[in-house]
Protein backbone atom coordinates (compact mmCIF):
# COMPACT_ATOMS: atom_id res chain seq x y z
CA UNK A 1 0.00 0.00 0.00
CA UNK A 2 2.60 2.15 0.98
CA UNK A 3 4.26 1.70 -2.32
CA UNK A 4 1.02 2.42 -4.36
CA UNK A 5 0.84 5.53 -2.18
CA UNK A 6 4.79 6.60 -3.32
CA UNK A 7 3.67 5.54 -7.02
CA UNK A 8 0.43 7.74 -6.86
CA UNK A 9 2.15 10.97 -5.36
CA UNK A 10 4.88 10.89 -7.43
CA UNK A 11 3.42 10.33 -10.81
CA UNK A 12 3.10 13.11 -13.31
CA UNK A 13 -0.31 14.89 -13.86
CA UNK A 14 -1.72 13.15 -17.41
CA UNK A 15 -3.78 14.12 -19.84
CA UNK A 16 -6.58 13.10 -18.07
CA UNK A 17 -5.87 15.66 -15.30
CA UNK A 18 -3.98 13.29 -12.87
CA UNK A 19 -7.29 13.11 -10.49
CA UNK A 20 -5.22 12.70 -7.20
CA UNK A 21 -2.29 14.74 -7.97
CA UNK A 22 -5.01 17.60 -8.27
CA UNK A 23 -6.93 16.17 -5.53
CA UNK A 24 -3.84 16.64 -3.20
CA UNK A 25 -2.94 20.26 -4.43
CA UNK A 26 -6.36 21.20 -3.66
CA UNK A 27 -6.14 20.01 -0.08
CA UNK A 28 -3.37 21.66 0.48
CA UNK A 29 -1.66 18.25 0.84
CA UNK A 30 2.23 17.61 0.45
CA UNK A 31 3.17 14.29 -0.47
CA UNK A 32 6.33 13.72 1.09
CA UNK A 33 4.92 15.34 4.09
CA UNK A 34 1.90 12.62 3.55
CA UNK A 35 4.31 9.48 3.88
CA UNK A 36 6.50 10.65 6.45
CA UNK A 37 3.42 11.56 8.79
CA UNK A 38 2.29 8.00 7.31
CA UNK A 39 5.69 6.23 8.71
CA UNK A 40 5.82 8.66 12.02
CA UNK A 41 2.54 7.08 13.21
CA UNK A 42 3.46 3.37 12.02
CA UNK A 43 6.83 3.41 14.03
CA UNK A 44 4.27 5.42 16.80
CA UNK A 45 1.72 3.03 16.65
CA UNK A 46 4.30 -0.38 16.77
CA UNK A 47 6.40 1.37 19.43
CA UNK A 48 3.40 1.92 21.77
CA UNK A 49 2.07 -1.75 20.88
CA UNK A 50 5.53 -2.85 21.71
CA UNK A 51 6.64 -1.29 24.28
CA UNK A 52 3.17 0.07 25.77
CA UNK A 53 0.35 -1.82 25.22
CA UNK A 54 1.92 -5.34 25.30
CA UNK A 55 3.48 -5.58 28.92
CA UNK A 56 0.36 -3.94 30.08
CA UNK A 57 -2.01 -6.64 28.88
CA UNK A 58 0.70 -9.29 29.93
CA UNK A 59 0.25 -7.51 33.51
CA UNK A 60 -3.23 -7.38 33.08
CA UNK A 61 -3.15 -11.33 32.36
CA UNK A 62 -1.02 -12.02 34.93
CA UNK A 63 -3.17 -10.37 37.24
CA UNK A 64 -6.24 -11.97 36.04
CA UNK A 65 -4.47 -15.18 36.41
CA UNK A 66 -3.57 -14.82 39.88
CA UNK A 67 -7.17 -13.92 41.18
CA UNK A 68 -8.69 -16.86 39.61
CA UNK A 69 -6.09 -19.08 41.07
CA UNK A 70 -6.28 -16.98 44.82
CA UNK A 71 -10.52 -17.42 44.24
CA UNK A 72 -9.64 -21.09 43.32
CA UNK A 73 -7.71 -21.38 46.14
CA UNK A 74 -10.37 -19.89 48.40
CA UNK A 75 -13.14 -22.42 47.33
CA UNK A 76 -11.15 -25.09 48.05
CA UNK A 77 -9.95 -23.76 51.22
CA UNK A 78 -13.70 -23.35 52.26
CA UNK A 79 -15.45 -26.56 50.93
CA UNK A 80 -11.90 -28.18 53.59
CA UNK A 81 -13.19 -26.26 56.35
CA UNK A 82 -16.69 -27.03 55.78
CA UNK A 83 -15.55 -30.82 55.26
CA UNK A 84 -13.65 -30.67 58.46
CA UNK A 85 -16.56 -28.83 60.11
CA UNK A 86 -18.88 -31.72 59.43
CA UNK A 87 -16.10 -34.37 60.72
CA UNK A 88 -15.60 -32.66 63.93
CA UNK A 89 -19.54 -32.60 64.05
CA UNK A 90 -19.82 -36.10 63.80
CA UNK A 91 -16.58 -37.05 66.00
CA UNK A 92 -18.70 -34.40 68.99
CA UNK A 93 -21.84 -36.27 67.72
CA UNK A 94 -20.06 -40.10 68.13
CA UNK A 95 -18.78 -39.06 71.35
CA UNK A 96 -22.17 -37.97 73.23
CA UNK A 97 -23.28 -41.35 71.96
CA UNK A 98 -20.09 -42.59 73.91
CA UNK A 99 -20.46 -40.68 76.68
CA UNK A 100 -24.15 -41.57 77.18
CA UNK A 101 -23.85 -45.14 77.15
CA UNK A 102 -20.45 -44.63 79.62
CA UNK A 103 -23.04 -42.70 81.69
CA UNK A 104 -25.95 -45.39 81.20
CA UNK A 105 -23.44 -48.30 82.07
CA UNK A 106 -22.03 -46.47 85.19
CA UNK A 107 -25.75 -46.02 86.26
CA UNK A 108 -26.63 -49.37 86.09
CA UNK A 109 -23.08 -50.32 87.48
CA UNK A 110 -24.00 -48.50 90.34
CA UNK A 111 -27.27 -49.38 91.03
CA UNK A 112 -26.20 -52.95 90.98
CA UNK A 113 -23.17 -52.54 93.22
CA UNK A 114 -25.62 -50.63 95.61
CA UNK A 115 -28.66 -53.68 95.30
CA UNK A 116 -25.40 -55.95 96.13
CA UNK A 117 -23.82 -54.06 98.90
CA UNK A 118 -27.54 -53.50 100.46
CA UNK A 119 -28.25 -57.17 100.81
CA UNK A 120 -24.84 -57.29 101.76
CA UNK A 121 -24.68 -54.58 104.54
CA UNK A 122 -28.09 -56.01 105.79
CA UNK A 123 -26.62 -59.53 106.01
CA UNK A 124 -23.26 -58.64 107.81
CA UNK A 125 -24.33 -55.62 109.53
CA UNK A 126 -22.78 -52.25 110.94
CA UNK A 127 -19.77 -53.75 111.08
CA UNK A 128 -18.84 -54.68 107.35
CA UNK A 129 -20.48 -51.17 106.52
CA UNK A 130 -17.64 -49.40 108.57
CA UNK A 131 -15.01 -51.99 106.53
CA UNK A 132 -16.20 -50.70 103.26
CA UNK A 133 -15.99 -47.03 104.24
CA UNK A 134 -12.87 -47.81 105.38
CA UNK A 135 -11.38 -49.40 102.61
CA UNK A 136 -13.39 -46.53 100.23
CA UNK A 137 -11.86 -43.65 101.96
CA UNK A 138 -8.16 -45.25 101.70
CA UNK A 139 -8.69 -46.30 97.74
CA UNK A 140 -9.67 -42.92 97.49
CA UNK A 141 -6.58 -41.27 99.65
CA UNK A 142 -4.61 -43.42 96.88
CA UNK A 143 -6.25 -42.48 94.27
CA UNK A 144 -5.59 -38.46 95.35
CA UNK A 145 -1.91 -39.65 96.03
CA UNK A 146 -1.61 -40.90 92.17
CA UNK A 147 -3.71 -38.05 90.76
CA UNK A 148 -1.15 -35.26 92.69
CA UNK A 149 1.88 -37.16 91.73
CA UNK A 150 0.42 -37.00 87.62
CA UNK A 151 -0.16 -33.65 88.00
CA UNK A 152 2.93 -32.75 89.61
CA UNK A 153 4.92 -34.42 87.12
CA UNK A 154 2.88 -33.19 84.01
CA UNK A 155 3.11 -29.90 85.68
CA UNK A 156 7.27 -29.95 85.60
CA UNK A 157 6.61 -31.00 82.03
CA UNK A 158 4.68 -28.36 80.51
CA UNK A 159 7.01 -26.13 82.54
CA UNK A 160 9.55 -27.34 81.31
CA UNK A 161 8.33 -27.33 77.62
CA UNK A 162 7.07 -23.80 78.22
CA UNK A 163 10.54 -22.51 79.34
CA UNK A 164 12.36 -24.58 77.09
CA UNK A 165 15.19 -26.24 78.43
CA UNK A 166 15.73 -29.22 80.56
CA UNK A 167 15.16 -28.75 84.35
CA UNK A 168 17.69 -29.95 86.62
CA UNK A 169 16.34 -32.18 89.32
CA UNK A 170 16.54 -29.83 92.19
CA UNK A 171 13.54 -27.58 90.13
CA UNK A 172 11.69 -30.81 89.06
CA UNK A 173 11.46 -31.24 92.71
CA UNK A 174 10.86 -27.94 94.01
CA UNK A 175 8.00 -27.21 91.04
CA UNK A 176 6.76 -31.36 92.15
CA UNK A 177 6.46 -30.11 95.64
CA UNK A 178 4.68 -26.89 94.64
CA UNK A 179 2.14 -28.43 92.97
CA UNK A 180 1.33 -31.45 95.12
CA UNK A 181 0.91 -28.36 98.38
CA UNK A 182 -1.58 -26.57 95.69
CA UNK A 183 -3.31 -29.49 94.85
CA UNK A 184 -3.33 -30.01 99.22
CA UNK A 185 -4.92 -27.25 99.32
CA UNK A 186 -8.00 -27.79 96.94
Amino acid sequence: MLANLLFLANAEPTATGGVVHQLLEQFGIEPAILISQILSFSLLAFVLYRFGFKPILAAVDERQRKIESGLAYADEMKRKLEQVQSESEEVLRKAALDAQAVVSDARKSAKELFEKQTQEAAAQGAALIEKAQQSIELERKKMLAEVRTEIARLVTLTTAKVLSKELSDEERTRFASAASRELTNV
